[in-house]
């Protein structure tokens, strides 16, 4: 029997970086592991990250998924790294059958592990690997409504103690990470203070519209489904969506901002 907590848990959007963020917290480590702390410790989180993609939906449903290393050309700590949080196949059941209940046919598979984008920011989260972890594999799609759809399904869950969390990047052009930069080019910055402005201000329509409505839009985002996270814990806030948290994190390698968003915060 599930137990309801007290108030619905938030959301988080959370931009999990290079790898690298697991050995070097930066400004962002800090600013998440605070947020863990002052918010009610979950039963369990449900992940979607970029780097588990699929065409139907697809959730972990073992009792003890492994760590994935799935990047190359890093540091030899990277790769011993492990993150040994515990599955929770009764949670993947209350995933499918939320999903199945919206017309969403979700495939268990007892087969796959965390990849780098879950992990790597539940190393700052929640460093003990105590809480349970699954993921739900992101839609292959470009529409930020898809994944806005698939959140809102979930949100029942906040009332059971899961944390629902979508991993990406607030800014993720790699085809700069290594090219010359011009120090006075804010471009990272400005694009997520316009996404932070329009989610303040409640505007959904633009959020949903933000390809041709914010700036340097195709520039952070050449491909946007890092960015697609963000609507699925957008949506899995439900009406609550509005009373959204900054989690600032500033800005790496000068392409990549490590801003996080919290949703239906109670202390918004």
């Amino acid at each position: 029997m599930t137990t309801t907590h007290p108030a619905p848990l938030p959301t988080l959007f959370v931009s999990h970086g290079s790898p690298m963020f697991a050995l070097n917290p930066g400004e962002a480590g800090p600013v998440l592991a605070a947020f863990a702390a002052r918010v009610p410790r979950p039963r369990a989180v449900v992940a979607v990250s970029p780097h588990w993609m699929t065409r139907s939906p697809e959730v972990l449903a073992s009792a003890q998924p492994a760590t994935v290393h799935d990047f190359g050309g890093f540091p030899r700590e990277l790769y011993a790294l492990d993150y040994p949080a515990p599955g929770a196949p009764g949670v993947a059941a209350e995933v499918i059958a939320l999903l199945a209940g919206h017309g969403v046919t979700v495939q268990a598979n007892e087969l796959a592990g965390r990849d780098h984008g879950t992990w790597v920011p539940l190393m700052h989260l929640y460093p003990d690997a105590d809480v349970p972890v699954i993921q739900l594999s992101q839609p292959a799609t470009r529409s930020p409504l898809v994944l806005l759809e698939l959140g809102r399904a979930l949100a029942p869950l906040r009332e059971q103690g899961i944390l629902l969390m979508g991993s990406g990047s607030i800014t993720h052009n790699l085809y700069e990470f290594r090219a010359p930069r011009d120090p006075d080019d804010h471009y990272a910055s400005e694009f997520t203070d316009w996404m932070w402005n329009t989610i303040a201000a409640g505007d959904l329509e633009a959020l949903l519209d933000y390809r041709t409505r914010a700036p340097h839009a195709v520039r952070a985002h050449p491909t946007d489904e890092h960015l697609l996270p963000l609507y699925f814990a957008l949506g899995a806030a439900g009406a609550a969506w509005t009373r959204a948290t900054r989690l600032p994190g500033g800005v790496t390698d000068g392409v990549l901002a490590m801003d996080s968003f919290a949703f239906g915060d109670a202390t918004a």
